[in-house]
């Protein structure tokens, strides 16, 4: 990841966040209708703690970069008076001085102060990016959660549904002397333990509800949302490889990190040459009779500390640069793991596409029969079920293959931009 590559999250970027997700709110070829408006999206990330959190760390650096830029020396304003006693004349003379004194850095570390200042605040900028990926991952992960709970409740719906009107046709049929009252028994009971799970599936809906309200409250749960058919992930790992690690912000965090410690070594190797104090004197001595103007300067002398001091802050170097090939290797293992996912939940959704069509049409016939005394009320209850089991897996693998491909797309900032340009560029063409 180039430190240059990517526009990153200053603390006045969330009016032009904002102003970037009201367009795209606009615009035909990201509208997404089984996910949460960019809008939304906008204002949840801006009103969660951890990135309120971030936002306080970058200002922060913000002041720390200027106290880098100005450094940490400052004037000292000396004073002091006695009493000079000259015995064999028997005099008593009053004397008193005062000096003006400032510790002056060295030009080089003028400028690589000024340099870490600048790299700590694109750290924290990093970390702010990094906080508002973290939170939209959370955000989708639990959108996702509510959408698996609702699309049960809408299928037990529907299967109170047709087992009510399977039992009100079973009750004609017994009255009419067609069905044993053994065969309403069961399609009453059918119903009843289909309104269990219907009421079941309800109460787990609303939990899932309520905990993404609760941690995004700007986020609105739509009464019913239109089904999203899954789409196929275009290109190879290598390409979602070269996209993520371009655009990702733990990774330009730790490169940040690392640069920050180099830069620090280099700082803690320059100040084995200590920095100067200069300062301008005036004396007032025998009682006025003698006033001397001066100039002095003073230098530290150590001895093996600051020697011993950048040493242990080029090792300190050292471990930031591991870090960062650690969480690069890592990175590839999670990039190749959510490719992976998003290509096999697609392979998993077609399989269970096809195979709930036929177990659907199988118990079209079988209810068809069922109505015309073809078939027992057993095999048609039976059928039901099967149908169920085969919907709810088939919505859930799409809702698992949907996931996973928004999953890709937001790691690589094509789902949402996260206050970059470019970004809406990736989106508008995914």
């Amino acid at each position: 990841m180039k430190r240059s590559g990517s526009k990153k999250w200053g603390v006045g970027s969330g009016l032009l966040g904002l102003t970037l997700f009201s367009s795209l709110a606009n615009a035909g070829e990201i509208n997404r209708p089984d996910l949460p408006s960019p809008v939304q999206i906008e204002s949840a990330l801006n009103q969660h703690l951890t990135v309120l959190n971030a936002t306080n760390e970058l200002r922060m650096e913000h002041a720390n970069q200027r106290k880098w830029n100005s450094g940490n020396y400052e004037f000292n304003l000396r004073a002091g008076t006695g009493q000079r006693k000259i015995v064999d004349a028997g005099q008593n003379l009053k004397e008193w001085d005062v000096a003006l004194e400032r510790p002056l850095r060295l030009f080089n570390k003028v400028g690589i102060d000024e340099d870490i200042g600048a790299a700590s605040v694109a750290r924290a900028e990093y970390a702010l990016g990094g906080t508002r990926h973290e939170a939209v991952r959370t955000l989708l992960q639990l959108w996702f959660a509510w959408q698996r709970e609702q699309a049960q409740v809408n299928l037990w719906q529907q299967q109170v549904d047709i087992l009510k009107q399977q039992a009100q046709m079973t009750e004609k049929r017994v009255k009419a002397g067609d069905a044993p009252k053994l065969e309403l028994n069961q399609a009453q009971a059918a119903a009843a333990q289909a309104s269990v799970s219907w009421h079941q599936a309800q109460l787990r809906a609303q939990l899932a509800g309520n905990d993404l309200t609760r941690q995004f409250p700007a986020i609105h749960l739509p009464e019913k949302l239109p089904p999203a058919i899954p789409q196929t992930v275009e290109h190879d790992f290598a390409f979602w490889k070269s996209r993520i690690l371009e655009h990702n912000h733990e990774l330009g965090m730790v490169q940040e990190q690392s640069h920050v410690q180099q830069l620090l070594a280099r700082r803690s190797r320059a100040d084995q040459l200590p920095d100067p104090t200069v300062g301008v004197r005036y004396a007032n001595e025998a009682s006025g009779n003698e006033k001397v103007t001066g100039v002095y300067l003073s230098v530290p002398l150590s001895f093996g500390q600051r020697s011993a001091t950048a040493d242990g802050v080029a090792q300190q170097a050292a471990i930031a640069a591991d870090q960062e090939a650690f969480v690069k290797r890592r990175l590839e293992g999670d990039i190749y793991a959510a490719h992976a996912q998003a290509v096999s939940s697609f392979a998993t959704w077609q399989q269970a596409h096809e195979a709930a069509q036929a177990i659907r049409s199988n118990t079209e016939l079988v209810g068809k029969a069922y109505s015309l005394g073809e078939s027992s009320l057993s095999v048609s209850l039976v059928a039901r079920r099967f149908a169920l089991e085969s919907s709810i897996a088939e919505n859930l693998a799409q809702l698992d293959a949907n996931e996973a491909r928004y999953r890709l797309l937001l790691d690589a900032h094509q789902l949402w931009p996260l206050g970059n340009e470019e970004d809406i560029h990736h989106a508008n063409h995914y």
